[in-house]
């Protein structure tokens, strides 16, 4: 199943297509233009499922999708904990270098952003809850 995960927020949102456990492709845009990219990307990579993460900005990303995108079922995921896990991946990803390596990790906020991320993880739990339930 190719799922597109959305992480709205107020300014920026994370955006990612994921397919079983391979990501296809992820990206940051800005909160304004996001809806732009997820039609482009609906259409380039015959997602079947839009999820969108349950946290701030959620009402109206579910609306403005299902508006511009109504052929496609769109639902909301559990974002508790989704933006930890993100940092952690985000380490794992691009380990810290030169000075950084002296902090723990888990003291720092990653240098760039990290919402694709956190779009990855929400679509990766919507497949995982539904292999749960078939």
């Amino acid at each position: 199943m190719i799922v597109l995960g959305i992480d709205p927020g107020q300014d920026k949102c994370g955006l990612a297509v994921v397919d079983g456990d391979v990501v296809l492709v992820r990206k940051v845009t800005a909160r304004a233009q996001y809806l732009g990219v997820v039609k482009e990307w609906v259409h380039e990579y015959g997602v079947e499922q839009i999820v969108i993460g349950d946290g701030t900005g959620s009402g109206e990303v579910v609306r403005e999708v299902g508006d511009s995108l109504p052929h496609v079922p769109a639902a909301t995921v559990d974002e508790r904990f989704s933006s930890e896990e993100a940092r952690d991946r985000y380490w794992r990803d691009h380990p810290p270098r030169s000075w950084r390596k002296l902090i723990p990790v888990s003291m720092q906020t990653p240098p760039e952003p990290y919402d694709d991320l956190v779009a990855v993880i929400l679509a990766q739990r919507f497949i995982a809850g539904k292999k749960g339930s078939t």
